[in-house]
């Protein structure tokens, strides 16, 4: 009797999960303009569940689906606050195409304001993709995303910012996948009509047995035009970042001839582009200190900062292994050995 009631236990979580795609598919192929918004109840085989918000926009025409997503990291506010006013100021008749909008993807770290993980599982959310139907809470999420709202998708952006320990310059990136020259040159131009003045390329290093890990590197392997944003930092917001998300957002959907808006601010013309990153990796635990901040321009063998003890005994003091501009650094004092201390971006001029 118990095989039996956990076998019909596993039919039922196996049926939920693979009938979720039929109301995206459903949706995708309504011909109306119309507004759903639905959240979807995603479980794990430990009887974890959380909900994931999604808002459908269909347009009165034919057109591409665009997906943008927020809250993979619960304290990353201006990109989450963005999406719900975007969402309330979409006119779905005057929109060509499609939007999917996830403003919380992971709304147990959002309500509980923990950085970087799921509480449930301590997992995670941008290092486990492509997910997993049989893992824990955090890893069904993912699948979840991959499977179901990956498969619908034409055009990603995945939006984050700086965490509670994050101070970073707002920027758009986008990995230079050569399988996929055509989507790539795609996300290039949607970064460049984001009106953002630095563009970060990633190179894409992935080999066919390994996993994915981030979620928009994910959707580039499935052939999905993806690309992500980075805007506020240290766990804060201010209506000048929220409206610099919004109004990138407006520019994208207008080059992609999804959109218009009349009120937008002025774009920024000129862009620095960045080709390759340098990462310094924290050497021992322990309380940091530097001076530098996000944005500025550091030296080869330039003393960075320094890491000291709970009595204030320096224990490492560390060098910029090569000469560029901070893209992102740990901006709080306490720091975990192994964790990304600075990311070093290195400019090249895009017309060489």
């Amino acid at each position: 009797m118990k095989q039996l009631t956990f076998l019909i236990f596993l039919l039922s979580i196996f049926q939920y999960i693979h009938a979720q795609p039929s109301k995206f598919e459903k949706w995708s192929n309504m011909t109306e303009a119309s507004v759903e918004d639905t959240v979807f109840r995603v479980s794990s085989m430990s009887n974890d569940a959380v909900d994931i918000p999604v808002t459908f926009i269909r347009g009165s025409l034919k057109g591409p689906t665009f997906t943008i997503i927020a809250g993979i990291h619960g304290m990353e506010y201006p990109t989450i606050l963005s999406l719900m006013e975007l969402r309330r100021e979409i006119d779905p008749k005057k929109l060509k195409g499609n939007l999917i909008i996830i403003p919380i993807v992971n709304q147990t770290s959002f309500y509980q304001r923990r950085p970087f993980v799921n509480p449930m599982d301590s997992l995670n959310l941008n290092r486990v993709f492509p997910g997993d139907p049989k893992g824990s809470i955090t890893e069904v999420m993912a699948d979840f995303i991959s499977r179901e709202v990956f498969a619908v998708t034409d055009i990603l952006l995945d939006m984050h910012g700086g965490d509670a320990g994050e101070d970073l310059i707002p920027f758009m990136c986008y990995y230079n996948n050569k399988e996929f020259e055509i989507q790539t040159k795609q996300a290039l131009l949607l970064c460049e009509a984001s009106g953002f003045s630095t563009i970060v390329s990633y190179p894409y290093i992935l080999q066919t047995d390994k996993p994915a890990l981030y979620a928009f590197k994910q959707a580039v392997r499935q052939g999905i035009t993806a690309f992500s944003m980075e805007i506020g930092k240290l766990g804060n917001w201010d209506r000048s970042e929220l409206v610099m998300a919004k109004d990138a957002i407006y520019r994208m959907m207008s080059a992609l001839k999804m959109y218009q808006r009349q009120k937008i601010n002025p774009r920024n013309t000129s862009i620095t582009y960045y080709g390759g990153q340098t990462y310094v990796s924290v050497p021992v635990q322990g309380i940091f200190y530097s001076s530098f901040q996000a944005g500025d321009i550091v030296h080869k063998g330039t003393e960075i900062g320094y890491i000291a003890d709970i009595f204030g005994n320096i224990l490492n003091r560390l060098t910029a292994p090569k000469t560029g501009t901070i893209l992102y650094k740990v901006g709080t004092p306490p720091v975990n050995k192994g964790e990304t201390l600075f990311c070093i971006g290195h400019q090249y001029d895009k017309e060489d």
